[in-house]
């Protein structure tokens, strides 16, 4: 911990770099988020990555890169004694002790901005090329997944089925229903995939009350097919809060590629698409 205390001392006496936003000569990139990751092998930098946190899983290769751990619980020596030139940061990496080390150490340390919002993912390849020194690169990126991703949306606000309504659970600890309300990223690839949030009276992640499951009504219960977020149809629809639900009902589970779900980068397009075939098949 001494590292940590030092550094957690020191002046912003490297205010400048902290400042500037593009670092095009940088060749030791630490990137953490697993958006960021992926916009970065997108860009074809990939070379220039010497390290990766643990929520960056695509492409697969990223795996191969060293691990600093995961994206909210960072370790400030970890990450420095990787020798970066720059340290790319996705919005809401922690903790945020860890954060003011970095930024304290002098190294060049770049914040992603990361909403959940359909405009969010063109802007968020943008920000990440721009800081990389691959802007026009980016730029092209953007256009295309950008377009790709109002069609997508246009597809299916055009759809004539009745709009089915979706429950995003993100854990079951101790019976406890932690779903995913306003203002995250499911709800919003559940309207854009020409859903209903049936979470929309919680905003965040919040838990929800058996009342208000059995109110909201879900026809599909949506979960990740990640680690501890993986659940079966056992799991989900023996809680007494989904039996009598048109889910629980249907025994109607949805599962989603973590990242896929919640990381709004290049292939959110293709998220977009593939829920919407989940929700509605081939019905229109």
């Amino acid at each position: 911990m001494a590292l940590f205390a030092v550094l957690a001392s020191l002046n912003m006496t490297a205010a400048g770099a902290q400042e500037k936003k593009s670092f095009p000569q940088a060749k030791r990139i630490v990137s953490v988020g697993g958006t960021v990751t992926e916009i970065l092998y997108a860009l074809n930098a990939q070379e220039r990555i010497i390290a990766v946190d643990a929520t960056s899983i695509h492409p697969p290769q990223a795996r191969e890169k060293a691990d600093v751990g995961y994206m909210r619980a960072l370790s400030p020596e970890g990450i420095i004694g990787q020798n970066p030139d720059l340290i790319l940061l996705q919005e809401g990496s922690g903790p945020p002790d860890a954060i003011s080390v970095l930024r304290a150490s002098g190294l060049p340390v770049v914040t992603i901005a990361s909403k959940p919002n359909a405009q969010s993912v063109s802007q968020k390849i943008r920000d990440v090329g721009a800081a990389v020194g691959l802007d026009t690169q980016a730029s092209a990126i953007a256009d295309r997944v950008g377009s790709q991703l109002d069609a997508a949306i246009a597809e299916n606000a055009n759809r004539t089925a009745a709009k089915k309504r979706v429950l995003f659970v993100l854990s079951l600890a101790n019976g406890r229903v932690m779903v995913g309300g306003k203002d995250t990223e499911p709800a919003e690839l559940i309207r854009m995939a020409g859903g209903i949030n049936a979470a929309e009276q919680v905003s965040g992640y919040k838990p929800m009350t058996d009342e208000a499951i059995i109110a909201a009504k879900p026809d599909f219960v949506l979960v990740m097919e990640t680690g501890n977020h993986r659940f079966t149809p056992e799991q989900v629809f023996e809680l007494p809060a989904f039996k009598s639900t048109p889910a629980g009902e249907a025994r109607a589970l949805l599962g989603m590629d973590g990242l896929l779900l919640t990381g709004f980068g290049p292939r959110t397009p293709d998220a977009v698409r593939l829920l919407a075939a989940k929700l509605y098949g081939g019905s229109q």
